[in-house]
């Protein structure tokens, strides 16, 4: 057995006292930060602590997706504010996701005009700051919509207003059923994927995994709405007064903040599939075509299951960046946690205990991206044998 050396001449013990010295430096200025707050704070009988949080809110949200009063607690506000940057992240993931994809692969396109067009598109988002896109869309939602007396009616139900989007609204007992519904055919559609790979595997026979997924999406809500009693109707909006009552509604806010941030969140998700695409050599579009298969199977069935691998880290910086970017919805009034706890702090002078909140909660949704990230990742990777 080695015998433990403590000289300064030995690297090993150098090593650990520069760490202990480190570490020690460190927890003395984070005590020191803390002591001198507590001080700072006692000398203004400021108050410390979170439990504010249970008193009574007294102030209104503008858009709620959850069940909130004015006479709810401070907590529910914020739940509410973390429902919506949720809400916010989730949507705008997905469909900067599906528009990059598409523009990223219209900038390999051989046509000169859709290729230059992509092209343009990224380098005009890219270079405006994403707050000059969400003051631009949302100026041009409230200042060039007309009222609610003059909305444009392009569907019939469908409503387009200075005031936001109103549309049908499904109201009813079997509504919760139909969510279930929706879940399991999800449920069911991830389990058939991973079915049908292992079959394909072991056998080399394919299944027709999108068809019957559709099937799963159609006769599930159906099935919950016929043994839940049929209890489902569609109450379209009415105008009455100044404004449109039942329905559905989406905020001038929330239009826009979507807008911008998928628009703008699209060039770069645009940029990662082209360098992906571009990473796979030429080889593979070769062996697709020697198979008999057009350059749109090639690119589906060939060059993006590999190009995926390349992208996801580049990906996955770019959810997290959208996610972060979405507390700037504070500029444009839509209420995500930002916004209600600023409001908060105006009420209650929490400062310190507000910051925390908004960082814990900005942090606990990063992190859960890039958990999920890096698992999707590992399962992507190539597996040696």
């Amino acid at each position: 057995m080695k015998k433990l050396q403590f000289s300064l001449n030995d690297a090993n013990t150098r090593a650990w006292l520069y760490q202990i010295v480190i570490l020690s430096v460190v927890v003395f200025f984070v005590w020191y930060l803390v002591d001198n707050t507590l001080h700072n704070l006692a000398a203004r009988n400021i108050q410390t602590g979170f439990a504010f949080l249970d008193k009574e809110a007294g102030f209104a949200i503008g858009e709620s997706f959850i069940e909130y009063n004015l006479t709810d607690t401070y907590w529910q506000a914020i739940k509410v504010g973390i429902f919506n940057t949720l809400l916010v992240s989730f949507i705008g993931v997905l469909l900067a996701t599906l528009l990059g994809t598409v523009i990223g692969i219209a900038r390999l396109s051989s046509n000169w005009l859709v290729n230059k067009l992509a092209s343009v598109y990224v380098e005009v988002m890219r270079n405006i700051p994403l707050l000059i896109h969400l003051f631009f869309w949302y100026s041009l939602l409230t200042e060039n919509l007309p009222s609610p007396r003059q909305a444009l009616n392009p569907i019939d139900g469908v409503f387009l207003s200075n005031r936001g989007i109103k549309i049908p609204a499904l109201v009813g007992d079997s509504l919760p059923w139909l969510g279930v519904a929706f879940i399991l055919a999800i449920l069911a559609t991830i389990f058939l994927a991973y079915w049908a790979k292992n079959k394909q595997n072991k056998t080399g026979q394919t299944t027709p995994v999108f068809y019957i997924s559709l099937g799963f999406f159609v006769l599930f809500p159906v099935l919950a709405v016929l043994f839940s009693g049929c209890q489902l109707d569609v109450v379209k909006p009415e105008l009455k007064g100044f404004n449109f009552v039942n329905g559905w509604h989406f905020s001038p806010e929330l239009a826009a903040l979507l807008l911008g941030l998928v628009l703008y969140t699209a060039a770069f998700v645009a940029e990662i599939v082209r360098s992906g695409i571009q990473s796979i050599g030429t080889g593979q579009w070769e062996a697709g075509e020697s198979l008999g298969l057009s350059r749109f199977k090639t690119l589906r069935l060939i060059i993006m299951p590999q190009a995926v691998r390349v992208m996801i880290p580049a990906m996955s910086n770019t959810f997290m960046n959208l996610t972060k970017n979405s507390s700037l919805a504070v500029a444009i009034g839509y209420p995500d946690i930002v916004s209600i706890v600023n409001t908060m702090l105006t009420q209650t002078g929490q400062a310190i205990e507000a910051v925390m909140i908004i960082m814990l909660a900005y942090f606990t949704i990063s992190i859960s991206i890039a958990i999920f990230m890096a698992w999707y990742n590992k399962r992507m990777a190539l597996v040696e044998r």
